[in-house]
């Protein structure tokens, strides 16, 4: 098992590859199965992904990145039935850019539709769409069709007219539906630049625009990117973080000392012996909780947990099981586990002998300890479960374990330690007043997952930070002495006892830290915070007008107006669900030189590869493959233009041009680096004034 362990963490620390310009991480294959006799059958696509790339799973709603959706073109004698169902093994992870949970599959994944068949003969023409990503960037929307005809294995005899009505309705609601919120979008788009006069759109050289320069990117390209992602080495060192803040409780601190003196002790004549016993009671307290987390793999694992992440019930029960652990450190009560319990493994352990009998020691440690350290495992246990990573409770655990047990093992083989390791006191109760103050804060947080899973409005930005501002204010004034919990004062007169100096640092952070969050109820981003905080767009009072948008999301339209003006052209190859394209928008284009350079001196593009909306006609085009394809709608063009041209499809991707379509520097992917960004402009601007 630990040699199945280390070599999941080596094969996580490995480095991801970069991606190359013209990425095929996923294919797809389709079918129609069929059973003779049966009036049903299903569609099945079935995709492999390689390592490192994800495909979305389907219904993630409009604000996500793309679904996986089923598009039929033609569908005559068959119906489907039902939803299109994704088979796999799912995972689910909460995106804080969107604020919601989004489902993925990796490795590999197949999304099936029934259908039934309603005529003797059939005739199916029908396009799965999918989105795929991997931790640097994401591919435009892809699809996979199926084109089939022949003679049905078996008709339906139920079908009747009043299914084919109710269909013909829903079509129609849906058809003017679609058909309104494209004309809201049309008008929004037409307002975002200037009307091109129809002269230059004539003027331009449409050949030009779109002669492919995918060999002039290539020879003077610069793009970079990085990437970040949970590993199993950071779920470990949270657990480790974890166990040493649980060492410095006042239920585990007090018990080292004693349990080493009583090894040592046991073993007067056999030094080497009492520090063996030592080391065994600390392995067996990494065993014990190992196991914990095993356990908790086993029987939830990530997708068990991860189903339940955006679930109201359930976020709102952490909310209260953290707020429960927060008054528990703040002294209202103790949680214990039933003092039966303990003492009967007490007991055991003193009637045994050997390794069982230090076995059932360290188990006792753990019961006993359980106040303090519940609370603490609780929290990680959650987290680690719900990071989307199978071992994750299992890692952490290990980490946690192993902080806990190494005084123990230290201690045993430095005795002389003892005597300068810092006594139990008051301090111990300022820890536990200190870490009440952060399950608080987190509990906000689990909330507010479910507020923004359900659109509740309950917990938008500015409620969380004041929140927020509330508990690290109070936690500043309690580490400064200005606050007292009833736990704090054992004797008359210790309400006037000074706090330590290292209180007093930290109190003041803490203040610091409340203080910097105040101007975000006006609308400043708090970047030390948007990890946890819900998004701005949820922020109803934002005095922050400042942003960066594009004059055009049409690229004849664009390039005309660049043509009129005499600027160089900032082609921005971006989507709707696009997480990396808002880090971009909202770390490096709010740059003030950033966003002077875009506004001014450029002629800023947006085109969005994930755009429904359908172009006037379909258009038949070759891949430089040469496989034919069809596009459908405004993204399916841009998707073309950015792969044709430039010989790229990952978003988002970024190109310098002149008016007439030449390029002016390499591309520039996702790299939040505004010194590097600004390289990439004024590169393109020197190339264009030459």
């Amino acid at each position: 098992m630990m040699k199945k362990i280390a070599t999941l963490l080596t094969m996580v620390t490995v480095a991801m590859i970069a991606v190359a310009q013209m990425a095929n991480p996923v294919t797809f294959t389709s079918q129609l199965k069929t059973t003779n006799g049966s009036s049903e059958g299903e569609i099945v696509f079935t995709g492999k992904i390689d390592k490192g790339w994800h495909v979305y799973s389907t219904n993630l709603g409009d604000a996500g990145p793309t679904e996986a959706s089923i598009t039929f073109h033609k569908k005559d004698g068959v119906e489907p039935v039902g939803k299109l169902k994704a088979v796999g093994k799912e995972i689910s992870q909460f995106d804080e850019m969107f604020g919601a949970k989004l489902r993925y599959f990796e490795n590999n994944v197949q999304f099936v539709q029934k259908v039934k068949f309603t005529k003797p003969n059939y005739d199916i023409d029908a396009d799965l769409e999918y989105g795929a990503c991997n931790d640097q960037s994401c591919l435009p929307p892809s699809s996979v069709s199926l084109k089939k005809a022949g003679k049905s294995p078996a008709v339906d005899g139920e079908a009747d007219k009043n299914k084919e009505e109710e269909n013909k309705a829903k079509a129609e609601a849906e058809a003017k539906a679609k058909a309104d919120s494209l004309a809201a979008l049309a008008a929004d788009s037409a307002a975002m630049g200037a009307p091109v006069d129809s002269a230059a759109l004539a003027a331009l050289d449409h050949d030009a625009l779109w002669k492919p320069v995918v060999g002039d990117i290539q020879a003077i390209d610069g793009t970079a990117g990085g990437s970040s992602s949970r590993s199993l080495w950071w779920i470990f060192l949270m657990g480790l973080l974890g166990g040493l803040v649980a060492l410095f409780t006042p239920c585990v601190w007090p018990i080292i000392p004693m349990t080493v003196s009583f090894f040592l002790k046991r073993a007067k004549n056999d030094k080497k012996k009492g520090i063996k016993d030592a080391i065994t009671y600390g392995i067996s307290i990494v065993v014990i909780y190992l196991l914990l987390g095993l356990i908790v793999t086993a029987i939830f694992g990530p997708s068990a947990l991860n189903a339940l992440s955006t679930n109201a019930v359930f976020n709102i029960f952490l909310c209260l099981l953290l707020v429960v652990f927060a008054l528990s450190f703040f002294g209202m009560f103790e949680i214990k586990l039933p003092s039966k319990w303990s003492n009967a493994v007490d007991n055991k352990a003193s009637t045994t002998s050997g390794l069982l009998s230090i076995f059932l020691m360290a188990f006792t440690l753990v019961l006993v300890s359980f106040s303090c350290t519940g609370p603490i495992i609780g929290f990680l246990l959650v987290d680690f479960a719900t990071s989307g990573n199978f071992w994750g409770p299992a890692i952490g655990m290990l980490g946690f374990a192993l902080a806990l047990a190494l005084p123990f093992t230290l201690f045993a083989l430095f005795p002389s330690w003892l005597k300068s390791a810092p006594k139990s006191g008051g301090w111990m109760n300022i820890l536990k007043v200190t870490l009440g103050f952060i399950e608080l804060a987190f509990a906000c947080k689990f909330f507010s997952v479910a507020d923004l899973a359900y659109g509740w409005h309950l917990m938008d930005r500015e409620v969380f930070l004041c929140l927020w501002i509330v508990i690290f204010g109070l936690l500043g004034l309690y580490l400064i002495g200005k606050l007292k919990f009833q736990s704090d004062i054992v004797m008359p007169g210790d309400e006037t006892k000074p706090m330590p100096v290292i209180c007093i640092m930290g109190g003041l952070i803490s203040i610091a830290f409340a203080i910097y969050m105040i101007p975000g109820l006006w609308g400043a981003p708090c970047k030390a915070v948007s990890a946890f905080a819900p998004p701005m767009n949820t922020q109803d009072f934002n005095l922050n007008t400042k942003e960066v948008r594009a004059a055009y999301t049409d690229y004849e339209q664009g390039m005309a107006a660049a043509a009129a003006a005499g600027k160089p052209v900032f082609l921005d190859f971006t989507g709707f669900g696009c997480v990396n394209c808002r880090k971009m928008e909202a770390a490096v284009w709010t740059d003030p030189s950033v966003a002077d350079k875009l506004n001014k001196d450029y002629v800023l593009i947006s085109l969005f590869v994930d755009d429904k909306r359908p172009l006037p006609e379909p258009i038949e085009v070759t891949e430089a493959t040469g496989e034919k394809r069809t596009l459908r709608t405004i993204g399916d063009k841009w998707s073309y233009l950015q792969r044709y041209k430039f010989g790229s499809n990952t978003q988002p991707f970024y190109v310098c041009v002149d008016p007439q379509g030449n390029a002016l520097s390499g591309s520039f992917s996702y790299k939040e680096d505004v010194p590097a960004f600004l390289d990439f402009l004024d590169g393109g601007l020197t190339k264009f004034r030459q």
